[in-house]
């Protein structure tokens, strides 16, 4: 898993009070609260902690999910590990400073 928690650990908690850093909690709650009135998010960027401590910067997208009838029944959130790209960003600008 991404955060290195079990399904049994992370099933039934609550995304932003459980894995959210309490400087973002507000932000996230705001994309996803947005999100249930149809205001959708696209690319916001913040970090996640794993199990064992190590950062993760997560890319998020929040989607308002519409019945048939066009009335809002949820968030489709899908969260992206970016962190792996953003270290390579981050060397190739060390890289080209040298050059």
């Amino acid at each position: 898993s991404l955060l290195g928690y079990s399904k049994d650990e992370a099933m039934g908690q609550n995304l932003v009070q459980r894995f959210i850093t309490d400087e973002l909690k507000n932000s996230v709650n705001e994309v996803l609260a947005g999100a249930l009135v149809g205001q959708e998010t696209a690319n916001f960027e913040f970090p996640m902690f794993t199990k064992h401590g190590d950062r993760r910067d997560i890319l998020l997208n929040a989607t308002t999910r519409r019945g048939p009838n066009d009335e809002v029944i949820g968030v489709i959130g899908v969260g992206q590990d970016i962190t792996q790209i953003r270290e390579i960003t981050k060397e190739q600008g060390r890289v080209a400073e040298d050059l």
